[in-house]
Parts: C-alpha cells; structure tokens; sequence
C-alpha cells in the first residue's frame, strides 16, 4: 500500500515534468502560451533543464490566470513555505518581501517584512514594486481577491498533499525559469518519500501506532491536510482521521483513542497561560492514563518544518516517521 504511494506520487512528479517539457498537462490546464510559440516550440517550456519560453500564462489555486512576459525579477513571498521554495531554487536575490514569520533559511531573515501571512500588508507590497506576490495557505481568498483589486500580481497556492508541494515546486521553476534546479529537487524530495515508504512497508498491521499530533495549543489535524497525509506515509494511524482539516481538539476522545505515540511541535504556547504544549498535555485530567504518557512517548517535532508545505517536507515526513518508528531508523 504504502509503495504503491509513493510511486503514485512519483509517477505524478514524473509526468507534470513531462507535461512541462512536452506541452500537455500542465500547460492544457495551467501554463499556455500564444499560438504563434506553441507552433514553433510545441509549449511554453522547453525540455526537461532547459529554459522556459515566454510569454507563459499560469492558473493558481484560485482559478486566476497570471501571464508572464518574462520571468520575475522581483519577488514578494508572504509565505515562509513559498519564501523557503525561492530559496531553495536559487531566487534569494530576487525577493524583495517576506513575511513577518519568515525564518529560513538565515538569509531570509534579513529581507524586508511585509506583515502577516494571512492579511499581508498592502502598502509594503505596493512599496517593494514587485512583479510576482505568492501567497500561500493561511491566506483566504477574499483576502487574495483584495490585493488583486489593487493590482498586485498575487499568485495564490493552496497545497493540501505532499503531490501538491511537488507540483508547486516545479511550477514555480516554470514560471521563474528555473526549471533544472526544481526538477532536481522534486528528484531529491521523490527518493526521501520512497525511503520512508519501504520503512513503512516493513510494518505488520498489529505494529502499527495510533498517533496523536498537536501542531498548535488544542489544535490537531484530520484527513485531508498535508500533516495527516505525512503520518499516513511513515505508516501511522492517525486517531483524528475521523475529522476534516484543522480541528479544535476532544480531549475526552483523545484519551478513550488512547494514542501509542504523541507528536508536538515545539516552540508553540498557549496564548493565555504561556505553557508550552507538552505542558499543556501533561496537565489535562485523564491524559496520565494515556500510552503514550505512561511510555514516555511524547515527542518534540520542529514546528517550523513539520507545518510548512514547502521544501522541507519530506525533511518533516522523516522527523515523523523516526518518532514513530525509531526502531525502523537506527541502523
């Protein structure tokens, strides 16, 4: 099953690489171009690792066409995952904005804030005169309709699965023509996801742990959210599967699912009594009666990488994966 994942999601990579350099898929539905450059070049992109051809005209997450005379020179990102994508593409020098919580890598730290990520501000962007704004999860559409209304070019992500991250990362190398260095990554980013799916292949169903994450103070995730998608890979069962997206959290549920392995990111407190959340875990009545506190299986995770949705997050399906599994990774 977990195999099958993995090469589900390979085969994804490989063929929106494909469809890049052969003009099918991605520019049918998301990259186009002029007539006169599809009957000379076939697409807007050349073969895999080499140069995109522009104009391109890309749709985001919102159903929004963008069309790219040529690619950015200046860059907003109110992102920290799409902030990190820049980076790891080589575009550092390009952005001129990022976000108030961006933090990686270092050289992020020192880029002109622009606000929050969910309701940037909109003067700083005006200001930094760019040709491309990416907005990434927390940012809702009306809010993303609003910067349009003031023409800024947003383009808006919404990745829920780790595919999604994939596709992302390769459609940014298409539209800043930095094609080799995403394919490269994507690459990279395949091998770690079948790593930890022939982990995951070597479990026996009667093996496998219930797992509990608290990614925010009484906050955990369901299915349909790249988090959950992340323990399901590592071959865990996550107990709030049962539940949608971002979830205010159960705690009586919670002890009667009585989870093997408890996940928390650190770094995190709670707004009103400053504890951290493994604090708080520990201070919940009934929660003492818990597996994973009686076996000592509460686990710090980066909160940083495991909730950002860019090129780390196999770097997180692995930090996951080794909490659950420790045995699997030892050797």
């Amino acid at each position: 099953m977990k195999k099958f994942l993995a090469s589900l999601l390979i085969t994804a990579i490989t063929l929106t690489v494909s469809a890049c350099g052969q003009g099918e898929q991605a520019p049918r539905d998301n990259v186009s171009q002029n007539e006169s450059q599809q009957e000379e070049n076939g697409s807007g992109v050349e073969k895999a690792g080499q140069a995109t051809v522009y104009p391109i005209t890309v749709k985001d997450a919102t159903g929004t066409e963008h069309t790219f005379e040529k690619a950015p020179e200046r860059i907003v990102s109110t992102s920290p995952s799409e902030t990190e994508v820049m980076f790891a593409l080589g575009l550092g020098d390009k952005l001129v904005g990022v976000s108030d919580f961006d933090n990686y890598p270092e050289e992020a730290l020192e880029k002109p804030k622009v606000g929050g990520v969910s309701k940037p501000n909109e003067e700083a962007i005006i200001s930094a005169n760019p040709d491309l704004v990416i907005g990434g999860i927390s940012m809702k559409d009306d809010v993303a309709k609003g910067l349009r209304d003031l023409d800024i070019p947003l383009y808006k992500t919404e990745p829920k699965k780790v595919s999604d991250v994939l596709d992302n990362i390769i459609r940014f190398g298409v539209i800043t023509d930095t094609q080799e260095k995403a394919e490269e990554l994507v690459a990279q980013m395949s091998q770690d996801i079948q790593f930890v799916t022939d982990k995951a292949e070597e479990l026996q169903d009667a093996d496998k742990k219930k797992v509990y994450i608290e990614f925010s103070p009484g906050w955990t995730v369901g299915r349909g959210e790249f988090m959950d998608e992340l323990i399901t890979i590592a071959g865990g069962l996550n107990i709030a599967r049962n539940l949608e997206g971002w979830n205010a959290i159960n705690e009586e549920k919670i002890i009667q699912d009585n989870p093997d392995v408890i996940l928390f990111t650190s770094g995190r407190f709670d707004d009103q009594s400053g504890a951290t959340i493994d604090e708080l875990i520990r201070s919940r009545g009934g929660w003492e009666k818990i597996s994973a506190l009686q076996e000592d299986r509460l686990i710090a995770v980066d909160g940083d990488v495991v909730s950002r949705p860019g090129p780390r997050i196999t770097e997180a399906l692995k930090i996951i994966a080794e909490a659950i599994y420790p045995e699997l990774y030892k050797q």
